[in-house]
């Protein structure tokens, strides 16, 4: 997976969630000077990131994730996606 898929699951995800996304892009912040996600929507994002892609996100993850930019939390989530073992990988 890459980059730009984590960036357009985000993005839907967002709109789901009912923020306006028109303008939003890989600089744009997840915080309260781009998105204006608060700690519960950060969370809610991160849960349905979790569920699409395998990857966690502790307590203290969360705090640092709305400081991100858009393009920073798709590269972050890309890289934990990486280290996910695959179901057929984990059958081998």
């Amino acid at each position: 997976m890459s980059v730009d898929d984590v960036m357009a699951f985000t993005i839907q995800a967002l709109q789901e969630m009912n923020f306006y996304t028109d303008d939003t892009g890989p600089d744009s912040m997840l915080g309260p000077s781009g998105v204006d996600l608060d700690s519960l929507a950060v969370s809610e994002l991160a849960l349905r990131i979790e569920e699409q892609y395998g990857v966690t996100f502790d307590d203290d993850d969360i705090e640092t994730l709305a400081i991100m930019t858009l393009g920073e939390f798709a590269a972050e989530v890309a890289k934990r996606a990486e280290l996910v073992p695959q179901v057929d990988e984990a059958r081998s």
